[in-house]
């Protein structure tokens, strides 16, 4: 499998041999960051594009079908649309506050996009704090919600931060104890550890039953803490227009309408690295020769793979079932997936103790 490392490390030697150490460091800063802001941009068109379709095949339509062969140019053309979008000025809101909110929720979106290992040896963050991190950054999305709810001087807008914070805040347990249960397996906080200690098989499959109820708990949490349907409840159009957005317009209202497509392709890559193997491919002990095969497919081609299939399944329950009532998606949290979590972690802390994994 092709290690994406070597041409990284020879781009790092290539530059140290004719520039000061600052300025390999300036520019390769730049161009990873650069790089990552393409990628995060164009992720969030296809994203756009595959769960308009995907919608519309539910709900027995076609979906765009008119800019572009099937359709695939309508992001492109939404996206200049909304930058060429007037910024509408609102009067009596806290105005450092309300500018700042959607720079806060698209950071917070970014630094953990950042942390995925996206391929071998393609890894631009990889602390051995991995997962700690990640649910670190993550978290400093409710702070540009709450702030967007309260600057934004609307009653609308506040109702639906504060249901935003009470189900991010709530499900952000449950989502945290997930990744904890696999952490004690694996034995470790590194992402890139992780998806190597998998190289004998996925940890869905190792970790017997309490790995597939975290991987099942994680899913249902991380697809409430996007805020999608049916945990919509923050962004309820019937209730409340459009929640703690409403008053935002133009690139604003981009920033988040861009980190909630992000924030489902994170979570979807974060159970793909930790639970689904991230970039390694299939392998089966006692099956060489079909290792050998898995092997040829490029690492980069297994994560992505492995996303989408999620991005796919969250889309399927978006559009399947209705919007729960915030009483019953706070009840599903405290009383169910919490206690639930718990004991599936100290049953994973008896199965590693007695070394009953694979």
């Amino acid at each position: 499998m092709f290690d994406f490392s070597i041409v990284t490390t020879w781009i790092d030697t290539f530059l140290k041999t004719y520039l000061p150490e600052f300025w390999v460091y300036a520019i390769e800063f730049v161009v990873v960051g650069l790089l990552v802001l393409t990628v995060y941009a164009v992720l969030a068109l296809v994203l756009i594009y595959v769960e308009r379709k995907i919608c519309a095949f539910f709900q027995c339509r076609l979906g765009p079908n008119r800019v572009g062969l099937f359709g695939v140019l309508q992001p492109i053309a939404d996206m200049f649309k909304i930058l060429l979008k007037e910024i509408i000025p609102i009067n009596h809101v806290d105005k450092f506050l309300f500018y700042l909110a959607p720079f806060l929720v698209i950071v917070a979106s970014f630094l953990s996009f950042g942390a995925l290992p996206f391929g071998k040896g393609l890894h631009i963050i990889d602390f051995n704090i991995g997962i700690f991190y990640i649910l670190a950054v993550s978290s400093l999305g409710i702070l540009g919600i709450l702030l967007a709810g309260w600057s934004s001087n609307n009653k609308f807008s506040m109702i639906g931060a504060m249901r935003s914070g009470a189900q991010l805040i709530s499900y952000e347990l449950s989502a945290g104890l997930s990744l904890l249960t696999i952490v004690v397996l694996s034995g470790s906080l590194q992402l890139s550890t992780i998806v190597e200690s998998q190289a004998d098989g996925w940890f869905i499959f190792k970790g017997h039953i309490p790995a597939a109820i975290a991987f099942l708990i994680y899913l249902i949490a991380g697809h409430a803490e996007t805020n999608r349907g049916p945990f919509d409840l923050p962004e309820a159009e019937s209730e409340l227009t459009a929640g703690y957005h409403t008053e935002y317009s133009g690139i604003q209202f981009g920033f988040f309408y861009l980190s909630e497509y992000l924030n489902m392709f994170i979570i979807a890559g974060i159970a793909a690295t930790v639970f689904l193997g991230g970039w390694m491919p299939l392998h089966i002990p006692g099956l060489d020769g079909f290792n050998q095969i898995m092997d040829y497919i490029p690492s980069i081609f297994w994560f992505f793979g492995k996303t989408f299939f999620l991005v796919f399944l969250s889309l399927w329950v978006r559009w399947t079932f209705p919007r729960l009532r915030i009483d019953q998606l706070l009840n599903l949290e405290w009383k169910y997936l919490l206690p639930l979590n718990m004991v599936n972690l100290l049953l994973m802390v008896a199965i590693v103790l007695l070394g009953l994994h694979f």
